[in-house]
This record gives C-alpha cells, sequence and structure tokens, in this order.
C-alpha cells in the first residue's frame, strides 16, 4: 500500500534543488506524482505531491531533518489525498490592469462570497509596451459549485473589473 505525501519547500535558489528532491524521495522508493515549482524574488518555492510505500513513511520523515540542513531548505510535509475530481465546473479567470494594491483581495472576496474554489493562481507585474506603466496580470484556474448563479457571479467580476479598471475574462 502507498501513501500519498505532499512536500513543500522554501529555500534560496540555485542550480540542483529539484534533483536534490528528487533524490530524497526516489531514495525512500518514493513515486513522484504532481508539483509546482517556482523561481520567486530569488526563492526557490514549491509543492511536491508524491506516494510513498506505507512501511517507509516514518523512514521519509526521520530523514527529512538532514536533508532540509544538507539542501539549505525549510520543508513541511503533509498527507494527501489520492481521489476522485471534486464537484463543480472548471473555468479559467483572467485579470490584466493598472497594478494597485487591492486587486487580489477584491477577486478573491468576489469568488469566496460566491463559493469559488481557487485552485491554482499565478499573477505577475509587468511594463506596459507603450506607456512603461505597471500592469499586473492574474490567471486563475477556478472550480464553481454545481448550482451557483453563474451570471450573477459573471455581472460581479465585471462590476469589480470595471472599479479597477481591469478587463476580466471568465471562461469554462
Amino acid at each position: 500500500m502507498h501513501t500519498p505525501l505532499l512536500l513543500s519547500i522554501l529555500g534560496p535558489d540555485r542550480p540542483g534543488i529539484v534533483e536534490d528532491v528528487a533524490s530524497l524521495i526516489r531514495e525512500l522508493d518514493g513515486n513522484w506524482l504532481e508539483s509546482r515549482l517556482t523561481r520567486l524574488a530569488g526563492q526557490f518555492a514549491g509543492i511536491v505531491q508524491f506516494s510513498i510505500p506505507s512501511e517507509r513513511e516514518v523512514a521519509f520523515r526521520e530523514r527529512l531533518p538532514d536533508f532540509e540542513s544538507e539542501a539549505g531548505l525549510q520543508c513541511l510535509l503533509g498527507r494527501g489525498e489520492m481521489g476522485d475530481e471534486p464537484a463543480g465546473r472548471c473555468f479559467t479567470l483572467e485579470c490584466v490592469g493598472q497594478d494597485r494594491p487591492g486587486i487580489v483581495h477584491a477577486i478573491t472576496d468576489v469568488l469566496a462570497g460566491f463559493g469559488v474554489n481557487v485552485e491554482s493562481f499565478g499573477s505577475e507585474c509587468s511594463s506596459a509596451p507603450m506607456s512603461g506603466e505597471t500592469l499586473f496580470h492574474a490567471t486563475l484556474k477556478v472550480r464553481v459549485p454545481e448550482r451557483l448563479d453563474l451570471a450573477g457571479l459573471e455581472q460581479r467580476l465585471g462590476e469589480i473589473g470595471d472599479e479597477l479598471m481591469l478587463d476580466v475574462s471568465f471562461e469554462e
């Protein structure tokens, strides 16, 4: 039997971090399943879902502090779940506009108010091609409950877009 685990990782970016993590998982007969890894503000951050033979979980947990020290990383280990997709429909929400404080809060406040789950969120700031002003761009994958008032959600997102001068698109 295999135990699904999640390993979150944070530390100064350098070559070889992914290989170090892969070696740790493989060392204890684990299988790398899924991951989200990135370099952000000079740091390496990520989360890895993997499975390990149940009888090796204790050994993995015991090995982790030494690995953190050797690799110069902070790690957090949690249990994952293997199972079916959650209920609901998936949509992509994109927002682009002049950067200003409060954009993320405004959008996520609307989503939470409608019971929408954010499954992934990526954002960045860049210079606008002609003006050089700072543009904020976010892409969210969200899961919408089956019986949601979709028109009401789209209307409210449009209102937030108008208030914050954002281009907002919401597509299944």
